[in-house]
C-alpha cells in the first residue's frame, strides 16, 4: 500500500474478520490514514461501532449519503465476495465519487483468513470479469510441499510469480525462483521479501536464480545443486504473433528448454514435475501451440514408478504480461480506438490468482503421466471483454471509444477448445479440475522428432545448411502435427 496521505479518509467495505483487521493495521501504523467508517450489509453489525469505528449500512444506502461527505478512499475487504457483488459495490462507489478504490484479493490468496494491508491493491478490471473463484482451502491443499525444495521457471512471469505469492503460504523450505530477465526475477524475490517482513506466509529461504533452459549443461549442474523435489515449469515464449515470426526461437526454448529441464530433474531425483500448458495445444495452427504440444508430451512420457511428472491445461489468463487486458487498458487510457481481431473471436478466461491456486492444488493431487485441464467455464467474447472494459474506466463503447476490427494475425484462430476430438474428459472429484484421456493418442515417435528438429535450432557442422532453417522446422514440424500452418510466404531463414 503506497503513496496514501496520511490524512485520508477510509472507508472499509465488509466489517469482518479481514476489514477488521485490516482497520487495525492501519491505524497501527498510523501514515496510511484514517478509517472513519466501516460500510456492511449484515443488520447485526449495522449501527455498531469496532473499535471505535462506526458501522454504517445497508452499503447501498450509505453510498448515497457519502456524496454530501468528503470520502477520499474505498478499501472492499470482502475476499468471499462474488463476481455480481464486487461489480454492485463498485458501481455504487463509483456513483458517491470515490476515485481511489482498493481491494483485498479474493479468498483464494487469503489462508485461514488471513489478511494483511499489504496484500490490498488498486481495482483491477479483471477483478470484475471474471467468474467467481472456486474457494480452495490452500493451505490444506499444499500440504504436499511442506519442507520440501520447490522450484518455480519463469518465476518472474504472471503465473509463475502467482505461484510464488501462494507458494510462501505453502510451508515450502526453499522456494527457487528461476529465470533469465534479472529484472523479472529481482522484483518477485524484492516483493516476496517484502511479504514476508509483513507476516505474510511462512518463513521459505527465498533464492533467487538466472539462467536459461537453453544452456544444457548448466540446467544439468544447476538442479543437482539445488536439488529441488517438486518442480514447476512455467517458462515459455508464448505470444503467438511473435512465436510466428520467430519460430526457430520458439521450438528452442520450448521444446528443447523443457527437455533440458526434464532431463536435468530426473538425474536429480525430482519427485513431482508439473507443467503448466495452454489451449493452444489443442490440434495447433500456431508454432508456440506446436511447440507446447511437444512439451507436454516430453513431460508426460518421463513419467515413471517412483515419480510423478504432469501437465496441466488450461486458457488465457485475465491480466497476464502482454495478453490483451494490458492491451486493452493502455487503448482506452489513451482515448482509443480498441482493437479486436475478430467480431467472433471468443477465449477462455480465468484470473491469474484462481489458475495459480488450482496448478497448485493439482500438483499435490494430480498423478504422474497424467495431463489434467482446469474447467475454465463458458468462453468470453472479446468483443464482450473490450466493450466491459471501456466501461469499466467510464467510458461508454462506440460512442467515446470505438471498437475496430483488425484481422486475425498469423497463428491465431477465431475460437479455442480446450481438449482435441481424439481426446474426452472425466472429474477428478476436485473442484475445476478435469483429467483428459487421451485415448491412445501418444507422440511415438517423440526421439525421431527431437533428433530431427536439434540441427535446425543447434549448429551442425556436418549439416550446415539447416542451421536455423525456418521452413524445414515447420516441415517437420507438420509431419508430427498435421494441423499446423505453414505461411505459403514463410522465408528459408
Amino acid at each position: 500500500m503506497q503513496n496514501h496521505d496520511p490524512k485520508s479518509r477510509i472507508y472499509i467495505i465488509g466489517a469482518g474478520f479481514a476489514g477488521q483487521t485490516i482497520a487495525k493495521e492501519i491505524k497501527a501504523k498510523g501514515i496510511f490514514g484514517e478509517v472513519v467508517a466501516f460500510l456492511d450489509d449484515d443488520p447485526a453489525k449495522i449501527g455498531t461501532r469496532i473499535e471505535e469505528v462506526p458501522v454504517l449500512g445497508p452499503i447501498r444506502d450509505v453510498v448515497q449519503l457519502l456524496r454530501q461527505t468528503p470520502a477520499d478512499e474505498a478499501l472492499i475487504a470482502i475476499p468471499n465476495a462474488s463476481r455480481e457483488k464486487l461489480k454492485e459495490i463498485y458501481s455504487l462507489l463509483k456513483k458517491a465519487g470515490f476515485t481511489k478504490i482498493r481491494i483485498l484479493p479474493g479468498i483464494s490468496q487469503i489462508l485461514e483468513g488471513d489478511a494483511h494491508l499489504i496484500l490490498t491493491r488498486q481495482i483491477h478490471p479483471e477483478d470484475l470479469l471474471a467468474r467467481t473463484p472456486v474457494t480452495i482451502n490452500l493451505s490444506k491443499s499444499l500440504e504436499y510441499l511442506r519442507g520440501k525444495r520447490v522450484l518455480i521457471t519463469g518465476a518472474g512471469g504472471s503465473i509463475g510469480s502467482e505461484l510464488a505469492r501462494q507458494l510462501l503460504s505453502g510451508g515450502a523450505e526453499r522456494l527457487y525462483l528461476f529465470g533469465h530477465g534479472e529484472n523479472s526475477i529481482y522484483e518477485i524475490d524484492h516483493e516476496l521479501r517484502i511479504l514476508q517482513e509483513e507476516g505474510v506466509g511462512e518463513k521459505a529461504t527465498i533464492v533467487p536464480v538466472i539462467g536459461d533452459l537453453q544452456d544444457r549443461d548448466y540446467m544439468m549442474f544447476i538442479l543437482k545443486r539445488l536439488r529441488a523435489e517438486v518442480v514447476f515449469h512455467c517458462a515459455a515464449y508464448k505470444h503467438v504473433p511473435m512465436m510466428e515470426a520467430n519460430p526457430v526461437a520458439a521450438i528452442k526454448n520450448n521444446v528443447f528448454g523443457t527437455k533440458n529441464l526434464v532431463d536435468a530433474s530426473l538425474e536429480a531425483g525430482t519427485k513431482r514435475f508439473v507443467l503448466i500448458s495452454t489451449d493452444k495445444t489443442v490440434e495447433p495452427i500456431s508454432i508456440y501451440g506446436a511447440s507446447k504440444k511437444i512439451a507436454e508430451e516430453i513431460v508426460l512420457q518421463a513419467d515413471g514408478k517412483s515419480r510423478a511428472f504432469m501437465v496441466v491445461r488450461f486458457g488465457n489468463v485475465l491480466g497476464s504480461r502482454g495478453s490483451i487486458v494490458p492491451l486493452f487498458r493502455n487503448q482506452i487510457l489513451k482515448g482509443g480506438p480498441v482493437t479486436i481481431t475478430h467480431p467472433e473471436a471468443s477465449r477462455f478466461f480465468m484470473t491469474i490468482p484462481e489458475a495459480a491456486s488450482l496448478v497448485l492444488n493439482a500438483g499435490g493431487v494430480g498423478t504422474g503421466g497424467t495431463l489434467y485441464v482446469l474447467d475454465m467455464g463458458e468462453p468470453l467474447l472479446i468483443k464482450d471483454l473490450a466493450e466491459q472494459m471501456i466501461r469499466f474506466y467510464g467510458y461508454e463503447p462506440e460512442k467515446e471509444i470505438p471498437i475496430v476490427t483488425i484481422g486475425l494475425r498469423k497463428g491465431e484462430k477465431v475460437k479455442e477448445s480446450l481438449w482435441e476430438a481424439t481426446e474426452s474428459i472425466e472429474p477428478t472429484g476436485y473442484p475445476k479440475i478435469n483429467r483428459i484421456l487421451r485415448n491412445g493418442h501418444v507422440m511415438h515417435n517423440l526421439p525421431h522428432l527431437l533428433e530431427s528438429l536439434k540441427p535446425i535450432c543447434f549448429l551442425d557442422p556436418a549439416r550446415p545448411e539447416l542451421y536455423r532453417n525456418r521452413r524445414r522446422l515447420r516441415e517437420i514440424l507438420k509431419q508430427a502435427i498435421p494441423t499446423l500452418e505453414i505461411p505459403s510466404d514463410e522465408p528459408e531463414y
